[in-house]
């Protein structure tokens, strides 16, 4: 059924002229017969292949031009193995000037038997290739390259015996290659003339576009390619296309409005999930309790876990950190600790982020002994804390007036992860120490700082100075004083010399 929908693909292309298939088979047919082909085909297949390449160089140390080595692979279609150790051969050796006709064929051989990953390379290669000109004349710019290569796999689609997905890594490549505008003019000119990329293909068009130009974006494509000519919401859903969206559609959907801190279009691709008789996996749900999460409704988060749990929908480590790093974020630490614990019965590891949730948790009620415990049980793992984490636990320990203790988480961290603190980490302690009046180890810890690149601000400097002031140490509490308005002043005006 391939090759009888493919046929449909020969129609213009914008700024081209129209794509014909007859035009390669003709321009193929029309040279004149010689030995070379069939020579080099005999050679290939039934000779030794230890010796063969050398004796291939040897006859042909010429090499030869990419229509013969087109009408070579495609005698050789049925060994597409053999047809890509040919194509390096001669390209590793400076035997034959590819074009796209030669890439192309190779492409389609390689797609034909399923060889993906070496197909997608060479797609990859033949989007770069220099000096590629269109029928006008006019040289190429990296947002045509892409729509030639499209041309010339449609012109030897059929010879090639290809299969229909060779586009779907075509437009893959031009995705990871960032050039999404060629990528969305294929997908619509496939569409145009009925042939579906498949739906994989067309959730990583959306998520592309919507990770580039937002979610909006996003939608906008994803509204063309699957033919919904209705607006999110509305009960009536018209689908005009040959393929329909999948779960992990909506879910990109929603991951990209979420990332965009749009909560409102998340609830709305929720709703649009029921409309298309989609059923959410855990995912789904856990892209939908994080929007909950983000407004603070816990009661419309734990309902929705309810609903999954009721719908046998088994929760995953993202689902688990997204409830309790939501009732963590509110200040409900028992509640988060429940689902903690069942995460723990169900056999569920921890992770990095799970910790986190709970260490910040515990951190905004105050809880210091809780939060160090967590803290320890994660370096255990060997989990590493995050710069944030564990400025919220210094924090915490100084608020508490222990700071020696948070000094050795500092020192833990550092000896057990190499670990950068925050600038803000440094001055909890420093100012800590000084309200000790713990002035030398106050010093010895600013001179740290300023080694991993800190300065020293104004809290900094109104700690040291507070601190000698309360040692009775008028004169250096001045010095310090001059010093940090000067460095104030250099600041502001930075023409003064300091």
């Amino acid at each position: 059924m391939a090759v009888p929908i493919l046929k449909r693909l020969l129609f213009p292309i914008p700024k081209h002229k129209p794509i014909s298939l007859s035009a390669f088979s003709s321009s193929s047919s029309s040279e004149q017969p010689n030995s070379l082909i069939p020579t080099v085909v005999s050679m290939l297949t039934h000779h030794r292949s230890k010796s063969r390449w050398s004796y291939l160089q040897s006859l042909y140390p010429n090499g030869f031009d990419a229509p013969e080595f087109s009408q070579i692979a495609l005698q050789l279609k049925n060994n597409p193995h053999l047809v890509l150790r040919f194509f390096l051969w001669t390209q590793n050796k400076s035997l034959c000037n590819h074009s796209l006709l030669s890439y192309s064929t190779t492409i389609h051989i390689l797609a034909r038997g399923r060889l993906k990953g070496q197909a997608q390379i060479l797609i990859k290669e033949a989007i770069r290739l220099p000096g590629l000109e269109d029928r006008s004349g006019e040289s190429d710019d990296l947002e045509s390259k892409p729509l030639k290569v499209f041309e010339s796999l449609v012109k030897t689609y059929k010879q090639c015996g290809s299969a229909p997905f060779v586009f779907d890594l075509l437009i893959k490549a031009c995705l990871e290659s960032k050039r999404i505008d060629p990528a969305i003019q294929i997908v619509r000119m496939l569409l145009s003339r009925g042939i579906s990329p498949r739906v994989n293909t067309c959730n990583c068009l959306i998520r592309h576009v919507s990770q580039c130009r937002g979610a909006h974006a996003g939608f906008a494509i994803y509204r063309g390619v699957f033919g919904l000519d209705c607006e999110v919401g509305e009960q009536n859903v018209k689908r005009v296309g040959r393929i329909s969206p999948n779960v992990q559609t909506l879910n990109t959907l929603m991951v990209g409005f979420y990332q965009d801190g749009l909560v409102e279009k998340v609830k709305e691709i929720w709703d649009h999930i029921a409309e298309l008789n989609c059923n959410p996996d855990g995912y789904s749900y856990s892209i939908l309790m994080a929007a909950y999460c983000e407004e603070g409704k816990m009661d419309e988060a734990e309902d929705s876990w309810k609903e999954m749990r009721a719908k046998k929908v088994e929760p995953d480590i993202v689902a688990y950190n997204t409830i309790i790093g939501g009732f963590c974020k509110i200040g409900e630490i028992e509640r988060a600790e429940a689902f903690f614990i069942e995460m723990g019965l169900n056999g569920i590891e921890s992770t990095c982020t799970t910790y986190e949730h709970l260490i910040n948790g515990y951190c905004k009620m105050g809880n210091v002994d809780s939060a160090r415990l967590v803290y320890e049980d994660m370096r255990r793992k060997g989990l590493r804390p995050s710069a944030s984490t564990l400025e919220a636990l210094i924090s915490v320990f100084c608020d508490k007036s222990r700071v020696l203790e948070a000094l050795e988480v500092l020192r833990g961290a550092l000896r057990h992860f190499d670990f950068c603190p925050t600038g803000k980490s440094y001055e909890f302690l420093i100012t800590g120490l000084c309200q000790e009046e713990k002035m030398e180890e106050a010093l010895k810890l600013q001179a740290e700082m300023v080694g991993k690149g800190f300065k020293a601000n104004s809290d900094v400097y109104s700690a040291f100075i507070c601190g000698y002031m309360n040692q009775g140490n008028t004169e250096m509490a001045e010095m310090l004083r001059n010093e940090m308005l000067e460095t104030q002043m250099c600041g502001k005006e930075g023409h003064i010399s300091c």
